[in-house]
């Protein structure tokens, strides 16, 4: 079972005029979950220049069966899809007052940092990644 990897509460000026949070809020959330998700996982993005690797989105999709609502509690949970070679997929999911509300997943790009472009990915990296474990039907 995924954990949640954030929580929050909608502010006042992410909630659009038909009372749910605006649709360009849910990936900046989705950013906040898997900074946390790699805390969790012992790997900060904060070392990752240190390690020689940073990430490019590549992709992203969110699919909606809700909207969150002001003053909703709100958890995403994160979760490893796909682990390739030089790129890899987390899945998220937005689950308000324990309903799944919109899913989707992000792949990134593993890059260099000494401008070298993709590279694979990283021991430690793929070990932070964990278990591949779908959150998408």
């Amino acid at each position: 079972m995924v954990k949640p990897s954030f929580t929050f509460k909608p502010r006042f000026y992410e909630i659009d005029g038909q009372g749910v949070m605006f649709n360009m809020w849910y990936l900046g959330y989705v950013d906040e979950a898997i900074d946390v998700f790699f805390v969790d996982q012992g790997l900060p993005y904060a070392e990752w220049r240190d390690l020689g690797f940073d990430v490019h989105v590549v992709h992203a999709e969110l699919d909606w069966s809700a909207g969150v609502r002001a003053r909703d509690f709100t958890e995403i949970l994160v979760s490893t899809s796909r682990i390739g070679g030089k790129s890899f997929t987390l899945d998220f999911a937005f689950r308000r007052n324990g309903e799944i509300a919109c899913t989707g997943c992000i792949v990134y790009a593993v890059v260099s940092t000494d401008g070298h472009g993709t590279i694979p990915l990283p021991g430690r990296l793929v070990e932070a990644l964990g278990e591949v474990q779908s959150l998408r039907g």
